[in-house]
């Protein structure tokens, strides 16, 4: 049986407002950038890990460690327009690409490893992401989180054949009667994405739709053009989830990591 061809993209910018030369800050001794690099490179089954920048510094860094090197217009105004400029400068042969941010130093290599799989069937889905089905304390973890900060995490709700319905900064779906029978499914949606050549070209093309700009979700462009994606539901195996957005976030990333130690 054939499969789809799949690159894994690490979009990465020096000149982050918050918090400049992320990408190669020193994270327990492996620079940002090389973590996340390792992590992709990890998985199996495809055509290979690419780090999508328009910076020397980054680029002369990636190849010190014998990393992929895609260089990008400084102009994409976001790191999915960098992950189809990357695209567009492989070959043919690569039918689908998985956008791995380059700040999530602490994503399990089993979640990137689930969504290559999910994409992998030339007659699959279009467009793939993954999800985190919350238990009851979790769930409560969350809507606590919600309250001191609105905007922080994501939740989205399935049809029968795990296909977003429906991605939003609010928490769904609104759960009635919390404690009356068996407690409902609730996903927390994680940001990576993976799309067909095909698909990602299309996405690219079409303006910001109305509810992406209401909710501030990008996917949400997808599903309001007519295009599936399919949810893949991930573990993470109690490991902690935590992305590097601000100075900071460093000392918390590393010790999360001298507690539970190296991914990979």
């Amino acid at each position: 049986m054939s499969h789809r061809s799949i690159a894994i993209v690490v979009p990465s910018r020096y000149g982050s407002t918050r918090f400049p030369g992320k990408p190669l800050h020193p994270v327990a001794g492996r620079s940002l950038v090389r973590r996340v690099w390792d992590i992709a490179a990890s998985v199996t089954g495809t055509a290979g890990v690419w780090v999508a920048t328009d910076d020397d510094r980054i680029a002369d860094h990636v190849h010190e460690f014998g990393g992929n090197v895609a260089m990008t217009p400084p102009e994409c105004a976001t790191g999915t327009d960098r992950v189809f400029a990357t695209l567009q400068t492989l070959n043919n042969s690569v039918d689908a690409v998985i956008n791995v941010q380059g700040d999530a130093v602490l994503t399990p290599p089993w979640v990137l490893q689930a969504m290559v799989d999910e994409l992998a069937d030339p007659d699959g889905t279009p467009m793939v992401t993954p999800a985190v089905a919350l238990d009851r304390e979790r769930y409560d973890q969350f809507v606590a989180a919600k309250q001191q900060n609105p905007a922080s995490g994501t939740t989205v709700v399935v049809d029968a054949y795990m296909n977003a319905l429906y991605f939003s900064k609010n928490v769904l779906p609104f759960i009635r009667k919390p404690d009356a029978g068996p407690f409902p499914t609730v996903y927390r949606h994680i940001g990576l994405y993976g799309y067909t050549r095909a698909t990602l070209e299309a996405l690219c093309s079409l303006p910001p739709s109305p509810l992406e700009k209401a909710e501030g979700l990008e996917q949400l462009r997808a599903l309001e053009n007519g295009i599936d994606i399919r949810v893949v539901p991930v573990d993470y195996r109690g490991r902690t989830h935590w992305s590097i957005d601000s100075p900071g976030d460093v000392t918390a990333v590393e010790e999360i990591i001298a507690r539970e130690g190296e991914l990979v």
